[in-house]
């Protein structure tokens, strides 16, 4: 048969009648055909003279491959074509043989003079596919060869030849273990390699045979660094996870003193419940801060700033491995104030395929335990949809319960609700594990949490009811002696829960608490000795526990019972039940043979046992590095490398510090060192050394500072540090680099200097947030007056003065001049905007013509920079046509001038155009007064502060909190302000400006606003004087957590109809004889908590409805009196937390 006919047959359709007939495709051909034939038309094809049926033959076969067909009996037709001329043949032969010429070694090493001839060959995929098919033969006699070919590729001119070899070393070296060192100073070579091509392939091969060899990264590691944005996406996973493990053997730990302050932080936090330890922790809080203060201050290493800088991008890389990778860099090295970044792009990657979504959540489960914080602003991210696979139901719950905190419960638990009446039983058997969890770290919820539990106890799923019993149980353990009438419930159910696990539970319940239900045990009991024989292991040996600890209790009712119970026992057909009857019986029934324990068998059975601690499994995951395969199975996986620990002192970093040749790189196009210069400053990432990337970070700097967010000022900070440290390290470098950054600087000083003549030197993010200022004051110019203008530039020459005068203090002065904010006792609010937003609206209100004059006259007092910039951080887009908002406008109640009516007056009044809301403030001497200075702890100095319950107009979502000082020394308090507010998450403070002076005798009313985050925890801070500091902290009750909201009876009972379940707590009360009337009742309510009135058609009914100051959650309270004193009080919120504790405040009011 010819070619061209055995060509077309191929391609054609059937043979002669009576063969099978084959199909077109040589792949798929049936099942039973006679594959043999096939093979011949390909063997003839390869051995034809036309290039054209090779090419075609050798398509064919490497299809075959593709598709898992076996191929090896071509082997010796295609070895022939190894020394075909046509390159294209040529690099599909070399396709075939890396994938047999490990399977068929003898042949492969008869055409290995070719593959040598191949590494020689002119065209650089030749080579590289010799190098690939040579390596791929895995016979030890060719060692020597492929070690030659290794070394001639690894210095070949061609970067993809030379990324060929790096993938070859990790083949000789599992081949031939004994030939490392050689392969060491192979991949030294190619770790100095500049190209990105081989960046990722050499360290991988770096990371297979000498992981632990680091110092071959040093003088690598910036190139490393500022190459990884342009390395192939799996290179960069490789590289991202070397130098993370570098890091931590060569930088210092950023969070160091943070972790040591936190310590500190959690045990007050945890221990405010106990008083009997305080002196203890008094001193171990001195050791802790003796500790601290010998700590030197922390400065990163700019290399580690260089490559957390440089990573940061990747975040919004298109691989999620990438993503990952830096999420996992971010996560073990970076400061606890920048970690943050990693949420959005790890929330980002939840909606990729599930298989991601599974690795990322297992991610975001562990990093949640550690630094809940960084998610809880993406909490609805993790909501579960019903399309998810169950792991990744459980997954989402896991990482939801990790979440959960006073501020959210209520809507994780709505969630919860939902979730109850899945399809999925697994899902639902962890949603019921998860409420139980929620219970047990979060104590204000727990009693809604087990009263939720017990309703599913009626559920008809059988799972769920048995779920719930087990949890009920782990909860009841915390509080058994208020519970007696749910473990009275759950004996009921013996009779129709069948699961082994739920029976077991109930039956322990019963007996631990037996003395609880003294009647129904026994029982319970009768009913167990009937079914014994046929009830699983762990009922049985439950059933015994319950009979021993009745017999003890309760030995007149239960002695003949626990006696039938253990002879059943004692030929049981499990040794584990003969052994357990066995030993219970010589315990509880003491003869003359038993021994001493027989005296204490109460005490043994009947000990105060501990609650258990519902713990997250994903707890102690983090000693395994995130994103390896070994934190996903939670076990060592072979080949994972240790995350080694910080270093206690940093190694010397200038083993990192390269010199710099003018050569210009291979992957620069750039000739003269101009064009360099001005590729620099385009494109910092192309940067070969760490001084280069000066640009890019000043730029961050900028940016970061320009942004509205709550954490500005603590990048700026940080950014600041690394800034003064790359310059440090830029001093190390040659002369001729020093002089291309002077020049760069030169230039950037002189753009500053046309923008701003006036300005001295300031750090970047001043200037930018100076410049916001300019242009809202430009923005207003147009509709001032001339008075308004020269006004300003007084404004503006003083704020000069007041900037050189700073500077030329010291540095520690110039900082603690930041924190405050002078402000002497009878001016008004400081910049000139707020000025004349007091100036009208005073006009408006119509007040004398003195007070006028005494608010325009007073000088603004001179403004420090820090003030400019919160001001500007605090602006809108939106703000930039209308005046600022005025920051305190209440604080004036006591001022030397104003009589006390005008006070009460002026107090509600928010100085804007925006209209008043109806108001419904007590009277202010109703008003409960708390200490929070006592004058012998402040040394006279005594500071008392009440909820003012006005609007706290700079910020609506905060509260309103009036201190009043007094000073009862002979002589002047100095300088009252606040610092270092310490707060729970979310929580933030409006300080009050600094009082300046208080004279000898007198006191002084201010406003500060604090935003609780609808939570009761306290805001802690520190209260100065010129001359000391005072630790106070502000706790509010929860009523003063409201503002009133006004509803119609209609809207009320709409409302309330949306907030039943859960969200809705119901207590019966008895009134007290002052609460009576319906009078009383309101008086009562709304002192406890600042609600408004809902109208009402009952007059048995009394109303009241609020929001939450900081999320605008609803809050309805119904008081419906009976007959005689007894009454029910209602209250419907969407935080339970806040539900609860304000049942507990209004029922102690209405009780007492």
């Amino acid at each position: 048969m010819s070619t061209s006919s055995a060509f077309n047959d191929e391609k054609g359709g059937s043979s002669s009648a009576g063969e099978p007939e084959y199909g077109h495709d040589p792949a798929s051909g049936g099942i039973f055909s006679s594959d043999y034939k096939r093979h011949d038309d390909l063997k003839e094809m390869l051995d034809s003279n036309k290039d054209s049926l090779k090419l075609e033959a050798m398509k064919r076969i490497v299809a075959m491959i593709a598709r898992g067909k076996n191929a090896s009996d071509l082997f010796p037709a295609v070895v022939k074509n190894v020394a075909c001329k046509n390159i294209e043949v040529k690099k599909l032969v070399y396709v075939y043989l890396v994938r047999y010429a490990e399977e068929q070694q003898d042949l492969a090493l008869l055409s290995i003079s070719t593959f040598q001839r191949g590494l020689k060959d002119p065209n650089q995929l030749i080579r590289a596919s010799a190098l690939r098919v040579l390596s791929s033969i895995r016979v030890t006699i060719i060692v020597p060869i492929m070690m030659l070919a290794i070394k001639e590729a690894a210095s070949d001119m061609s970067p993809y030849v030379r990324k060929t070899a790096a993938h070859a070393i990790p083949k000789l070296y599992s081949l031939d273990p004994e030939q490392k060192d050689q392969l060491i100073e192979v991949i030294e070579k190619l770790l100095a390699d500049k190209t990105t091509l081989v960046a990722g392939s050499v360290v991988m091969a770096f990371e297979e045979v000498c992981p632990e060899r680091i110092d071959l990264i040093h003088k690598n590691y910036r190139k490393l660094c500022n190459l990884l944005i342009d390395v192939e996406e799996w290179g960069q996973v490789v590289i991202i996870n070397m130098l993370t493990r570098y890091a931590r053997t060569q930088f210092l730990n950023p969070n160091i003193n943070e972790s040591l302050l936190e310590e500190g932080g959690e045990k007050a936090f945890y221990g405010s419940d106990d008083d009997d330890d305080d002196d203890d922790d008094d001193e171990e809080k001195k050791a802790e801060a003796a500790a601290l203060a010998k700590r030197k201050p922390y400065v990163m290493d700019p290399d580690h700033r260089l490559l957390l800088r440089n990573t940061k991008p990747l975040l919004q890389s298109r691989n999620a491995a990438v993503v990952m990778a830096v999420a996992q860099l971010y996560f073990h090295l970076a400061p606890k104030a920048e970690v943050g970044v990693i949420a959005k792009a790890l929330v980002r990657l939840m909606r990729s395929h599930s298989e991601v979504q599974f690795v990322v959540l297992q991610n975001v489960a562990t990093m949640t335990i550690k630094r809940r914080g960084m998610f809880e602003p993406y909490l609805k991210s993790f909501y579960i949809r019903s399309t998810d696979p169950t792991q990744i139901k459980i997954l989402k719950l896991e990482v939801l319960t990790n979440l959960a905190n006073e501020t959210n419960i209520s809507t994780i638990l709505r969630e919860f609700q939902t979730y109850i009446k899945s399809m999925d039983k697994d899902f639902v058997a962890a949603t019921i594990q998860a409420i139980g969890r929620c219970a047990t770290n979060i104590g204000e919820v727990r009693d809604t949490c087990l009263n939720g539990l017990v309703q599913l106890l009626s559920n008809r799923d059988e799972l769920v009811v048995a779920e719930s019993v087990v949890v009920i149980k782990k909860l009841l353990q915390m509080q058994p002696e208020q519970h007696s009438d749910i473990i009275k419930h759950m004996a009921k159910l013996t009779d129709n829960i069948q699961v082994p696990m739920a029976r077991a539970s109930i039956l322990w319940l019963i007996g631990e608490y037996c003395e609880h239900v003294p009647k129904i045990a026994p029982d319970v009991l009768r009913k167990m000795a009937k079914t014994f024989t046929n009830e699983e292991d762990i009922v049985k040996l439950q059933i015994i526990n319950l009979a021993a600890k009745l017999y003890l209790t309760n030995s007149k009712q239960t002695k003949l019972l626990t006696q039938y119970v253990l002879n059943l026992a004692k030929y049981d057909q499990n040794y584990d039940i003969r052994d357990r009857a066995r030993f219970i019986r010589q315990l509880i029934v003491p003869t003359d043979k038993s021994g001493a324990l027989s005296k204490y068998a109460k005490k043994l059975f009947l000990a105060l046992k501990p609650a258990p601690v519902l713990e997250s499994p994903f707890k102690d995951r983090d000693h395994f590095q995130l994103g390896s395969l070994s934190h996903l199975l939670n076990a060592k996986a072979g080949g994972y490398q240790e995350l080694p620990d910080w270093p206690e002192s940093a190694p010397d970093p200038s083993v990192r510090n390269v010199e710099v040749k003018d050569s210009v790189p291979e992957w620069t196009k750039c000739t003269s060192r101009k064009e360099r210069k001005e590729k620099k400053v385009e494109k910092p990432f192309y940067s070969d050394s760490e001084g280069e990337s000066g640009p890019t970070e000043s730029a961050d700097s900028e940016s970061d500072s320009g942004s509205g967010s709550e954490s500005g000022s603590e990048e700026s900070g940080s950014g600041s540090e690394s800034e003064e440290s790359e310059e440090e390290s830029e001093s190390e470098e040659e002369e001729e680099e020093e002089d291309d950054e002077e020049e760069e600087r030169a230039k950037k000083k002189k753009k500053v200097d046309k923008s701003k003549p006036k300005k001295p030197e300031s750090a970047e993010s001043d200037q930018s947030s100076g410049e916001e200022q300019k242009r809202v004051r430009k923005g207003g110019k147009e509709r001032r007056s001339g008075s308004e203008s020269e006004s300003e530039e007084e404004s503006e020459s003083e704020s000069s003065e007041s900037e050189s005068e700073s500077e030329e203090e010291s540095d520690s002065d110039a900082d603690i001049k930041k924190k405050k904010k002078p402000h002497s006792l009878a001016h008004l609010p400081t910049t000139l905007q707020q000025e004349e937003v007091v100036d009208n609206s005073l006009g408006q209100i119509g007040l004398s013509g003195d007070w006028k004059e005494t608010a325009a006259s007073k000088p603004p007092p001179k403004q420090t920079k820090k003030e400019s910039k919160k001001e500007s951080k605090e602006m809108s887009l939106l703000d930039l046509d209308d005046f600022e908002p005025t920051p305190s406008p209440q604080v004036t109640p006591v001022n030397s001038f104003l009589s006390n009516s005008l006070v009460t007056d002026l107090e509600g009044l928010s100085l804007t155009d925006t209209v008043l809301a109806p108001t419904t403030i007590a009277p202010s001497s109703s008003v409960r007064m708390y200490e929070l200075l006592h004058r012998i702890t402040g040394e006279g100095l005594a500071v008392e502060y009440c909820f003012s319950r006005q609007p706290f107009s700079p910020d609506p979502h905060m509260v309103a909190v009036q201190i009043q000082f007094t000073n009862n020394t002979t002589s002047e308090a100095k300088s009252l302000h606040i610092e270092e507010p310490k707060l729970q998450s979310g929580m933030r403070i409006k300080e009050f400006p600094e009082i300046e002076v208080l004279p000898a005798g007198e006191s002084v009313n201010v406003v500060m606003g604090i935003d609780f985050c609808d939570s009761t925890q306290a805001a802690n801070f520190q209260l100065c004087t010129h001359i000391r500091k005072f630790f106070v902290s502000i706790q509010p009750p929860v009523g003063e957590l409201m503002t009133p909201a006004f509803l119609t009876e209609n809207e009320f009972k709409k409302e309330q109809g949306q907030l039943m379940g859960m969200n809705e707590i119901s207590e019966k009360l008895t009134l007290g004889e002052k609460c009576l009337s319906e009078h009383a009742i309101v008086e009562r309510v709304t002192s406890t908590a600042n609600l408004s009135r809902v109208p009402c058609g009952s007059d048995k009914e009394s109303r009241f409805a609020g929001k939450t100051v900081s999320s605008g959650s609803l809050v309805l309270v119904t008081v419906t009196r009976k007959e005689g004193a007894g009454a029910l009080l209602t209250v419907n919120c969407e935080k339970m937390v806040i539900g609860t504790m304000l049942v507990k405040d209004i029922l102690q009011a209405l009780t007492q």
